[in-house]
This record gives C-alpha cells, structure tokens and sequence, in this order.
C-alpha cells in the first residue's frame, strides 16, 4: 500500500480547510442576514403598525414632555403637554428590530444605533432615514387607543 504524494495530501488539506471556512462563514453570513431583516431577537415579527385598535391602558403611564415604549404592542407614545399623545411604530426603519429603551429624550434601537424623537419620530441619528411611522392615538374611556380608526 502506497501513501498519496505529498503534494496530493497538501492539496486535499488546503481544499477541505477550504471548504470548512467557507461552510462557517457562509453560517456567519446568515446569522447576520437574520438580525439585519429583523428575525433576530429584537426583530419585528409582523407588521410594523397595528392593523386594529390597541388598548394602551391609563393615559398616566405615559409621562408628561416624556414617552413609553409599548414594546409589545410595537408602539411608542410620547406626551409632548399635557393631554396631548402621539403615538409611533417602535419598528425601527433601518433593519425592522423593535426599538428597546427611551432613555435622555431619544428611542433607541438596539441594532444598528438609530435613534428617533419620541416627540415626532424624526431620526436623530442613523443608520435609519426615515422617521418612525405616526400612529393615530387617542383618549377613550379613561384609556390610550392607538391604531386605526381611532
């Protein structure tokens, strides 16, 4: 029995090295494509408003010249003066993660570092380029509704 020439054996190895990198980096690859389309953990599932009424709960929840993030519901909602709401898609235009946290008057999405005025929706700073989509709100019954037909 013969061993392969030692060139033979080399090229085997370089192929298959080959071959296993391009096999972990095409996984890699995926992964990523995953978080960017927003089917990763914080990623949209659905669509990016409500497509029905939301009831929010006490109008007291949402902070006077502040904001609430809803993240179940997908929404922000922001009390520029008292009495006054506005409401926001939380699915940020970038990527389609849900935003996590408002924090020092900005909403923040955990993806790429996007963020929005909780007050209009305008990006304060991208990679997104566009605000977060309004959202009608009102006050009925001692409680925020937000989505369509409002």
């Amino acid at each position: 029995m013969t061993s392969p020439a030692p060139e033979a054996s080399a090229a085997f190895s370089l192929d298959r090295r080959t071959v296993l990198r391009g096999t972990a980096l095409a996984g890699a690859a995926g992964l990523g494509v995953t978080a960017c389309s927003g089917g990763g953990p914080g990623g949209a599932k659905g669509a990016a408003t409500p497509t029905a009424p939301v009831d929010l709960g006490a109008p007291a929840d949402v902070p006077v010249g502040g904001a609430r993030l809803y993240r179940e519901q997908r929404l922000v909602v922001s009390q520029p003066a008292k009495g006054e709401y506005k409401a926001f898609s939380a699915v940020c235009t970038h990527a389609g993660c849900v935003v996590d946290k408002i924090e020092d008057g900005k909403i923040s999405c955990p993806c790429h570092g996007s963020k929005f005025d909780p007050a209009t929706g305008k990006v304060l700073q991208g990679p997104a380029g566009a605000p977060l989509p309004a959202v009608p709100v009102k006050l009925a019954d001692g409680k925020l509704i937000a989505g369509p037909e409002v």
